[in-house]
């Protein structure tokens, strides 16, 4: 199948062809016929598979039939600023040909251009739930005209106790509208969610909820944490990784990994809520134009960072809650080329490593006889077995890692 088979307008075929799109992927080519006729959709699927293609499409393709700009036609709530920023620049690359206007609206930076930008009128608004209600409230922004509403990493915005600002939201919305939901895990929350807001919509899967790409090879180290710092030196000693992601659980493990590589002249930039939003996007955008060798970021940039040909993500600490580790990785190995996900592992993490290991299309190799390898290499089997859930069960994550999410949140409204 071509996006030509799917009966798009000239405009979006002719900004396809310039981004080098010919072949929809699976979700896309679903998803997409779909939307045109005004479906309710339940899309689950794992990262880097296509998904704001799959909405932002049809969005537009419904819009360029429409007269001007009369109000906010269709609102899309990511997650993070990162994110928010990368499915404007998706909106903005597909919709080029067209007469639509878009803008996009977080918070950390001053609301002045975003209230502007509404005042003059937009089609489309892309935000982070905290900033848009925000605005909401100070009264610059009207919701009686949005026809379609798109909730982008919707399991991530839970994750991240936006929950009640999405609720607020929605109950200021025409009852009379589409909604399009995409998740790449589907708890119990997200499914309270998904019945009280869509309208018998169709559900589209085009992989194991929580699965990993099997386009990355994924490998871990058994490595004291003591030994961390150097062992990454020494991976990084490989010349034929260009450019590499970090996964760090705290800001300030972060911050000291990047100092750690800077001295041994190893050129690397953090990513995390503590940056100011034009320190996070300058970094980024360095990262993406391989300035920076390193980017080292916390979870809150592991579903909003899209780089082309990243061929390889660390995990430098593993993340607490089992089905981050799948968006970490999620970061390389996307739209169909090949990625490698390396983690570090010290004695304090092997129950994490055990958790992890029950998600589908998780197949971790064990790397042996590496220079700063631990005695827990010699137990593999035992370290790598799946363990029970602790009696909190599966929905509850500890209570440091809910402090943190939320201290995260804050940064990211």
């Amino acid at each position: 199948m071509i996006f030509k088979d799917l009966n798009l307008v000239e405009p979006i075929l002719k900004a396809l062809n310039e981004q080098g799109y010919n072949n929809p992927t699976p979700i896309q080519a679903q998803a997409i016929p779909l939307l045109l006729t005004g479906r309710d959709l339940l899309g689950c699927a794992q990262t880097g598979t296509g998904k704001t293609a799959a909405f932002a499409i049809p969005i537009l393709q419904m819009l360029s039939k429409k007269p001007g700009t009369n109000g906010i036609k269709a609102l899309i709530l990511t997650p993070t600023r990162e994110l928010a920023i990368q499915v404007g620049e998706s909106f903005q690359a597909y919709g080029k040909f067209l007469q639509l206007r878009h803008t996009v609206i977080f918070g950390g930076v001053s609301q002045v251009n975003q209230t502007k930008a509404l005042k003059r009128g937009v089609d489309i608004v892309v935000a982070t739930p905290g900033r848009f209600l925000d605005l909401i409230n100070q009264g610059f922004i009207n919701l009686s005209k949005i026809e379609t509403l798109v909730l982008d990493e919707a399991d991530r915005m839970l994750d991240m106790g936006f929950i009640t600002d999405i609720r607020k939201i929605i109950a200021g919305l025409p009852v009379k509208r589409q909604t399009i939901f995409f998740s790449a895990t589907m708890p119990t929350e997200i499914k309270k969610l998904v019945s009280s807001i869509l309208n018998e919509p169709v559900k589209i899967e085009v992989a194991p909820v929580s699965s990993a790409s099997e386009n990355v090879s994924q490998k871990v180290y058994f490595v004291e944490k003591t030994n961390k710092r150097a062992l990454l030196q020494h991976i990084m000693k490989d010349d034929k990784i260009e450019n590499v992601l970090v996964f760090t659980r705290t800001k300030h493990g972060a911050d000291k990994v990047v100092i750690d590589l800077n001295r041994s002249g190893i050129f690397a930039e953090a990513i995390h809520g503590n940056k100011s939003q034009a320190a996070r996007q300058k970094a980024l955008n360095n990262f993406k134009k391989k300035t920076t060798r390193v980017l080292v970021a916390t979870d809150i940039a592991s579903r909003g960072i899209d780089v082309n040909e990243l061929s390889f993500v660390i995990n430098y600490e593993l993340p607490e809650v089992p089905e981050t580790y799948v968006h970490r990785i999620g970061r390389t190995g996307r739209a169909g080329t090949k990625g490698t996900a390396l983690s570090f592992c010290d004695s304090d993490e092997r129950g994490l490593l055990r958790d992890i290991n029950k998600l589908p299309n998780i197949n971790i190799e064990v790397v042996k006889e590496h220079p700063y390898e631990t005695k827990a290499g010699a137990s593999v089997s035992n370290t790598m077995a799946p363990r029970p859930r602790t009696s909190g069960g599966s929905g509850f994550k500890s209570a440091r890692t809910e402090v943190r999410t939320r201290m995260d949140n804050a940064f990211s409204r």
